[in-house]
């Protein structure tokens, strides 16, 4: 199981420092080094990050700009470990719900012990479970100890079951049971294709057989509609047919 990370610092002996720390540990997959937080933004909007290892002090957008600027992004699910020179940005830094603070110098030791945490973060939440395309096409989930590609367009409906979710397809009989929370998901699908109708269900929108006055039927299911999801439902009722 990894971690897709990168790292971000205008300093290049601290930034090949970093780097390498993220390439002798096992749980990390690094996929960017960046010598300032505008191309790391960029690399963030193209790809799945989870972690990224920040630096403050930069010139341009600094990190903790950078960082604000990922908070206020509700769809993201990338979490910042901030490796710093300087101890007076603590308390901010947690204000923007950093995972660690790693002071420099620090030793791989410290690296570790924060790495750590990020990886503990992603397993309590599962949110690292599922990885989105960028096409969207398809999605990986994990399920019995690896990764299982999940075209979308075999997607029936997703049921959630507490701390699992099992996706049921039109191609195979048994649903694929993968460890994550239906949110997490919900937040790689497509918007334009699937819906949320229930806190246990999200469902493909070219899937539905019929829809009644709050109910959706797909396959041999009925779901009706939750309360919190009553206005998704009026819009897919105006867009129908």
């Amino acid at each position: 199981m990894k971690l897709n990370c990168i790292t971000v610092d205008d300093e290049p002996l601290a930034l090949g420092l970093i780097t390498s720390f993220v390439q002798q540990t096992p749980f990390l997959e690094l996929r960017g080094s960046f010598g300032n937080a505008v191309d790391a933004l960029k690399a963030l909007h193209e790809d799945n990050i989870q972690v990224v290892f920040l630096d403050i002090q930069m010139p341009g957008l600094n990190g903790m700009e950078l960082a604000r600027v990922l908070q206020s992004q509700a769809d993201k699910q990338t979490r910042i470990i901030f490796t710093t020179a300087y101890n007076q940005f603590a308390i901010e830094g947690y204000k923007v719900d950093a995972l660690d603070y790693l002071l420099k110098p620090f030793n791989y030791e410290e690296f570790l012990r924060a790495a750590t945490k990020a990886l503990n973060y992603f397993e309590r939440t599962g949110e690292h479970n599922t990885i989105s395309a960028p096409n969207n096409q398809y999605l990986f989930v994990k399920s019995d100890y690896k990764l299982v590609r999940v075209n979308l367009d075999d997607i029936l409906y997703i049921e959630s079951l507490k701390d699992y979710i099992k996706i049921h397809l039109t191609t195979a009989t048994t649903p694929i049971t993968a460890l994550s929370s239906l949110k997490a998901i919900e937040e790689k699908l497509p918007p334009s294709r699937f819906i949320r109708l229930h806190r246990s269900f999200i469902v493909a929108i070219d899937k539905i057989d019929s829809i009644s006055k709050n109910a959706v039927h797909i396959a041999s299911l009925d779901i009706t509609v939750g309360d919190q999801y009553k206005d998704a439902f009026k819009e897919l009722l105006s867009n129908w047919g």
